[in-house]
């Protein structure tokens, strides 16, 4: 009889196990999965042979009741590490006021990544500029959006690393881009003399309608900095006050 009982407890030992182990699995592979964005969901906006690349979005992010705001990653493949801060520090954060799309270009043609001697006039950088243009920016001018902050890094060739500002001046995105700015410690406004993705995404949303700003970081930025500048970001652009 004591043997009975022994080969249960083990097999029941082994379910549980495996149930476990599946259900560890499933969480590392969904980058949502925060038990405060349950109604976030991630979609496939874009998946096309043609193209040089795919767009998804993870829509929902923080207060599904709250005025609507997008992220956007992915314009230039260079700069992903500081992408992948934004995707994986925002769904985490609690008792945001604002609903958050976040848009990620997936550049999978000319890749190239800062340090294996790819430069800023790659044909990745093209590539995320055209996917930007031809799909993110429809979603967001005809989306209901209050506010787009398109996310970046940069070598630090400019008189700031981490910074933020609108291509198109005297404008919300400009204001906005100022306030958030002014809310941070470790975020300037600063603005460089020129962009190019700017007439790819943030300029012509800035001229139909929808205020828009860049998110600076400095590409060689230990982990934890980057970590700290997304999270002063996040909260900052969640304080704002809109017209």
């Amino acid at each position: 009889m004591k043997k009975y009982i022994l080969i249960l407890i083990i097999i029941a030992l082994i379910l549980v196990g495996g149930i476990l182990f599946i259900l560890n699995q499933g969480s590392q592979n969904n980058p949502i999965g925060t038990a405060n964005n349950a109604n976030a969901v991630r979609e496939v906006i874009a998946n096309n042979s043609d193209d040089p690349g795919s767009v998804e979005v993870i829509k929902n992010v923080g207060n599904p009741n709250g005025e609507k705001i997008a992220y956007v990653v992915g314009v230039h493949p260079l700069e992903h590490e500081t992408h992948e801060t934004l995707v994986k520090l925002l769904p985490q954060q609690d008792n945001l006021n604002y609903c958050y799309d976040i848009y990620i270009i997936n550049v999978t043609e000319n890749v190239g990544h800062y340090g294996d001697g790819a430069s800023d006039n790659s044909q990745g950088r093209q590539n995320g500029q055209n996917l930007a243009y031809k799909y993110v920016y429809p979603e967001i001018k005809n989306g209901g959006y209050k506010l787009a902050v398109d996310i970046h890094s940069n070598v630090g060739a400019y008189t700031y690393k981490t910074f933020v500002f609108s291509p198109v001046n005297e404008g919300l995105g400009e204001k906005y881009g100022s306030e958030v700015a002014s809310k941070c410690e470790n975020i300037a406004y600063y603005s460089p003399e020129s962009t190019t993705s700017g007439p790819f995404l943030t300029i012509p949303l800035n001229q139909n309608g929808i205020p828009a700003f860049y998110f600076e970081e400095y590409s060689f930025a230990d982990q934890s900095t980057k970590d700290m500048h997304i999270k002063e970001l996040i909260r900052a652009v969640d304080a704002l006050e809109f017209k």
